[in-house]
């Protein structure tokens, strides 16, 4: 890296003006509270599709469970 002697003090300036942004750019956070952090997560994620209403056939075998071992329960005793 060159000494800042050697460069032109305005292209100096404008070096560390940028190295400055940047800089503060990594630690300045988008949102104010965590309830919008939040809000933007679970947009983001329904965006992509991940909270989608899929159809589930698990309590319908759960109950189709029950009721035959109940039925296999009373044949048993009968």
């Amino acid at each position: 890296m060159e000494s800042i002697s050697r460069q032109n003090p305005q292209a100096a300036l404008m070096s560390l003006e940028a190295a400055a942004a940047s800089a503060r750019g990594g630690f300045a956070c988008l949102f104010s509270t965590a309830d919008e952090y939040e809000t933007a997560v679970i947009s983001e994620r329904r965006a992509q599709g991940r909270y989608t209403q899929s159809r589930s056939y698990w309590p319908f075998g759960v109950f189709l469970g029950c009721a035959l071992i109940v039925a296999g329960t009373v044949l048993l005793f009968v």
